[in-house]
């Protein structure tokens, strides 16, 4: 027989974990998949993660028409840190005369080399995946792992869409619709059992235009992506991005800024950055400075920013709906090197402000003197 093995977190399982799968036993010719959902992550601790037996639930929901499908308790089972490697033997001991394969997608083929054993899950089985929207990366990682381990990698030609379970996590937590990004009976488990759903930031949508949130949710997506590289938790990113602009469509008579008191000498378009961290704080019951922090700091910068005050800077900037000149170059520098983004952003945005003869706010020269000093 022809057997795939498909592990993952599957935090949720959404439709294009589906497509892939049909899609390898399609093209392999598969006997079966063995849908393989992790107990402990190796590679996303830090995540919020759901009950085992909940994502299995919705693995068994999301890949019932799939025949060939099998959904494998077999990690949970065994205990302790779901590592390919163990799995990789114990089921090449089970089918010790069939075709084993390991299906995987790009992010996960480019970190493969880094895997506990990696030479021993290639001793049992072949690896097998799919590239994600654009193959240059793609390409270049499958090169990596067959140079490196001498082992041919087969690939698919399907190419998966830009669909995470981060986005799917994200609008869940802030109530959103994310029904495009998984199937029907999972999206009705996720609601009916308020997986994700993060109840102390209700009500933020209330305070802000339809543009606005559309804004926000692009940049608590981007912060969530990137939050282990910012030192956070998810749920910090998460937070952070959904009330940096809480306070914008304020007016200074609202009870919600009694008792907010600006520094002085702020430029108009920066008092919201303030008055946003008074609100997340005295509102929504926010106590974490790190939060507090990025969100007081998020349109001007200041000096010495930690790296979820850049997080939250960048991602304010760079979310889709920005269209400014040059935000392509920055979005992908971002992607290689958070500092040298701000120090770039830094640069353009002073000398716009000068350019336009706009007042600069004092802590934007200095957190660019900062970071041009020290960078």
């Amino acid at each position: 027989m022809k057997i795939a093995i498909f592990g993952g977190a599957f935090n949720p399982v959404h439709k294009e974990h589906f497509n892939l799968a049909r899609a390898a036993v399609d093209e392999l010719g598969l006997d079966k998949i063995i849908i393989m959902p992790t107990a402990i992550s190796p590679h996303k601790r830090g995540r919020p993660v759901v009950d085992f037996w909940r994502r299995f639930e919705m693995c068994r929901l999301a890949f019932a028409d799939l025949k060939q499908a099998e959904v494998s308790n077999y990690e949970l089972t065994r205990g302790g840190v779901s590592y390919t490697c163990l799995t990789s033997s114990y089921f090449r001991s089970l089918y010790p005369d069939d075709e084993l394969y390991f299906l995987i997608g790009a992010d996960m083929l480019k970190s493969f080399p880094m895997w506990k054993n990696p030479q021993e899950i290639l001793h049992n089985l072949k690896l097998v995946a799919c590239a994600r929207e654009t193959t240059d990366d793609f390409k270049k990682s499958v090169a990596t792992v067959e140079e490196t381990f001498l082992a041919k990698v087969e690939t698919i030609s399907y190419v998966g869409h830009a669909v995470s379970s981060t986005r799917v996590r994200t609008r869940a937590a802030l109530g959103e619709d994310f029904s495009e990004y998984v199937n029907p009976g999972v999206c009705q488990y996720i609601k009916e059992n308020g997986l994700y759903f993060m109840p102390n930031l209700s009500g933020i949508r209330q305070l802000m235009t339809p543009a606005r949130w559309r804004h926000t949710l692009g940049v608590a997506e981007i912060c969530a992506e990137n939050a282990s590289r910012a030192g956070i938790s998810e749920e910090q990113a998460v937070t952070m991005a959904a009330l940096h602009d809480a306070a914008k469509y304020l007016k200074p008579s609202d009870p919600r800024l009694e008792g907010f008191v600006c520094p002085e000498g702020v430029p108009e378009p920066v008092v919201h950055q303030y008055a946003g961290a008074y609100v997340a704080e005295h509102t929504f019951g926010i106590k974490d400075q790190v939060i507090l922090s990025a969100i007081a700091c998020h349109t001007s910068g200041k000096e010495n920013m930690s790296k979820a005050d850049k997080l939250l800077f960048l991602a304010d900037l760079l979310e889709e709906s920005r269209t400014f000149e040059g935000v392509d170059e920055l979005r992908a520098l971002f992607k290689k090197d958070m500092d040298l983004c701000l120090k770039e952003q830094l640069k353009r945005q002073i000398a716009y402000l000068e350019k336009t003869d706009a007042e600069i706010y004092p802590l934007t020269r200095l957190a660019y003197e900062y970071e041009e000093k020290n960078k």
